[in-house]
């Protein structure tokens, strides 16, 4: 049965195979220091299985033991988690045992005392290693209390990260389709485009953080056209000159909306740079080469593709043979040679799907 201390008690485990060491020691111990409640056991096994049960605050250890010396249990103890800060003082009856006290304190020993014992010597080295124990158990507790908060709080930032991510993402969604309800004629046109992005930036093996910039700018890179009046933008048939130079200012107007939200990511200048070509006849700043953002180069290709695999207002879908075919014309031209690359080993190898 385990034998429950008083409240500022302190259990003192005393393992000897001498019984008369036992008794000697414990009488000691007791009438020294009415605090401390002495256990006794005389064999290795034994004192194995009571600092187990009583968990005590320091052990005292003879080392020649029969069947399992001292050195064997204190390597025993300090291996198990529920014993291992429990200091242990070996008992040596050899003054000049050097190699017994280097053993003893390669299984982890903390203190040595020698024999015969003397009492106050001993209470001197308990109560050390007491205050020993008692501020290792503080600190650990004090670990452990703020291992748990900083776990704690870490679930509470990911779930305030999780429903900012989820309003973030409605936001955006929001944001697209009111401008599909403004042109019914391309719905589903910016989710397409985001999806051929995000698969042309994985395929090009981008960072996580750069296949999100690509996939948000997608979705948002048309989004200046909510400043287009809907009757050019639904308009079937061609388009005058004046209407195409309103449609061109989509980006700029993209850059507008986009500009003053704080992205983590440049999503403003990939939307405004959508329509840039790497020769410079792109819009609406004529920009070159790696003037041009990857993610917009990405972007610009994606945007080009799927539009023309789609139908229009003024005409019908060209085919994704006719898109393949104008983007590899013109890589390394127009289009970065790399994306291009990407995108036409997406359909002609990996059978890419939009909606997939």
């Amino acid at each position: 049965m385990r034998i429950e201390k008083g409240q500022f008690m302190k259990k003192i485990l005393v393992i000897d195979d001498m019984k008369d060491n036992l008794i000697a020691i414990k009488e000691s111990l007791e009438e020294l220091n009415p605090d401390y409640l002495v256990l006794t056991a005389q064999s290795g096994k034994e004192g194995l299985k009571i600092a187990l049960e009583e968990h005590p605050d320091t052990i005292l250890l003879d080392i020649i033991m029969p069947e399992m010396d001292g050195y064997e249990v204190c390597k025993i103890l300090k291996e198990d988690e529920l014993t291992k800060h429990i200091p242990v003082i070996i008992l040596t009856a050899l003054r000049t045992d050097t190699e017994s006290r280097i053993l003893g304190l390669d299984v982890g020993a903390d203190a040595f005392l020698l024999k015969p014992i003397d009492a106050e010597e001993l209470i001197a080295q308990i109560n050390v290693m007491l205050r020993i124990k008692e501020a290792e158990d503080k600190l650990r507790t004090e670990r452990e209390l703020l291992d748990e908060k900083v776990k704690e709080r870490t679930r509470e930032l990911k779930e305030s990260k999780d429903k900012l991510q989820k309003t973030f993402n409605d936001i955006v969604i929001a944001l697209t389709s009111t401008l599909e309800i403004r042109d019914p004629y391309t719905a589903g046109h910016q989710k397409r485009v985001s999806t051929l992005s995000c698969a042309i930036a994985k395929e090009l093996d981008l960072s996580k953080n750069k296949v999100e910039c690509v996939r948000i700018a997608a979705l948002l890179h048309d989004i200046g056209k909510i400043y287009i009046p809907s009757e050019i933008l639904s308009k079937p048939g061609e388009i005058s000159s004046l209407e195409y130079e309103m449609i061109m200012t989509h980006p700029d107007g993209g850059f507008n909306i986009l500009k003053e939200i704080d992205f983590p990511w440049p999503i403003a200048k990939v939307v405004r740079q959508h329509h840039e070509r790497l020769d410079g006849s792109g819009y609406p700043n004529g920009l070159k080469g790696d003037e041009i953002l990857l993610e917009a180069r990405i972007l610009s290709v994606a945007d080009v593709v799927e539009a023309m695999d789609s139908p229009r207002p003024y005409r019908s879908t060209l085919g994704i043979l006719k898109a393949l075919k104008e983007i590899d014309d013109n890589k390394g031209i127009l289009y970065d040679a790399e994306v291009v690359r990407a995108c036409v080993d997406l359909f002609k190898l990996k059978k890419f799907d939009y909606f997939m």
